[in-house]
């Protein structure tokens, strides 16, 4: 086995966690394989390199900088052709499954999904895959060079932030005329409440069961001081805007105490929530992943839960 490629994320200019993430696994399998970390960057993030000091080289592709799925993708399958890493780790997020696929095609590679954990295993990686929002691993062996796609939150992103001066390496890349241009970036509207600032967060998830039930979770939060935010199923349902999502395509919180209201706990909620400092969740489904971050957890009917903690408020 040789080395290992991390494709690299960015937003407005700084590498996101996912970025972080990867490298720090990337180190870890590279050392046990004996071969190289690699990051592959994209147009003026080459000159953001030393923050990628876990990388043993930087691959600096001369594409636009802002993201365009035509030319990133083309950048990829470029910079896989030239370094023939054994495996290639992109994030599961909508860039990375933007790339992975077309990638992974047009170089005859397997894709591994939804990968939460990734070990050498013979002459190849060993995945573990969640599915069904994490309620099922699954096991995937793989011999030979694969693509990977690396659910964020999987691994620790300190692992990743080092400092340093790894070697640099432009790859001259043709991203051909491709019908994709990037515009400007649209980001979500204000809201009356900025639940990246509050301390206290009481969130809905699906399990709240209905929008005239999100008052009972309204109560709760005007009695504890505290704000209401919401899990992507609640936005899609139309309950409540998009500006109270917390999660991967929603905002990430850091507030003192987050209390789960009958969420589930998928991957792309945990992202956004999991650096709360204390997380209380009530579900009545024992199983469920949001009890695998929780600092509290009670598997009990969450409106008999919240009336008790009223009539205490009270």
């Amino acid at each position: 086995m040789g080395d290992i490629l991390v494709v690299t994320e960015h937003l407005k200019g700084d590498f996101q966690d996912i970025t972080f993430e990867m490298l720090g696994k990337a180190k870890e399998l590279a050392g046990a394989t004996g071969g190289k970390c690699l990051a592959l960057v994209f147009g003026d993030m080459k000159n953001k390199a030393s923050e990628l000091g876990a990388a043993d080289a930087v691959i600096a592709v001369g594409t636009e900088t802002e993201y365009n799925p035509e030319s990133y993708a083309a950048a990829v399958k470029a910079a896989v052709e030239a370094k023939s890493p054994s495996l290639t780790l992109v994030g599961s997020t909508s860039m990375g499954m933007d790339i992975a696929a077309p990638v992974a095609t047009a170089l005859g590679l397997p894709v591994v999904g939804y990968c939460c954990g990734i070990s050498n295993e013979g002459d190849g990686f060993s995945f573990v895959s969640q599915q069904y929002g994490g309620k099922m691993n699954v096991v995937t062996n793989v011999s030979g060079a694969a693509v990977a796609l690396v659910l964020a939150g999987s691994f620790p992103a300190e692992a990743g932030q080092t400092s340093g001066s790894p070697a640099v390496e432009d790859l001259a890349v043709s991203a051909g005329n491709g019908k994709v241009r990037f515009k400007k970036l649209i980001e979500p509207q204000g809201s009356d409440v900025d639940i990246t600032q509050s301390e206290i967060l009481v969130a809905v998830g699906r399990g709240i069961g209905s929008k005239d039930d999100i008052e009972l979770a309204e109560n709760l939060a005007e009695a504890l001081k505290a704000d209401v935010a919401c899990s992507r199923a609640v936005v899609d349902a139309g309950w409540l805007p998009k500006t109270r999502q917390v999660g991967k395509s929603g905002l990430k919180v850091k507030p003192k105490v987050y209390i789960a209201l009958g969420i589930s706990g998928a991957p792309e909620h945990l992202e956004g929530m999991k650096s709360a400092s204390t997380i209380i969740a009530i579900n009545t489904d024992k199983n469920a992943p949001i009890f695998d971050v929780a600092h509290y957890g009670i598997n009990a009917d969450l409106f008999e839960v919240c009336e008790e903690m009223l009539e205490e408020l009270e």
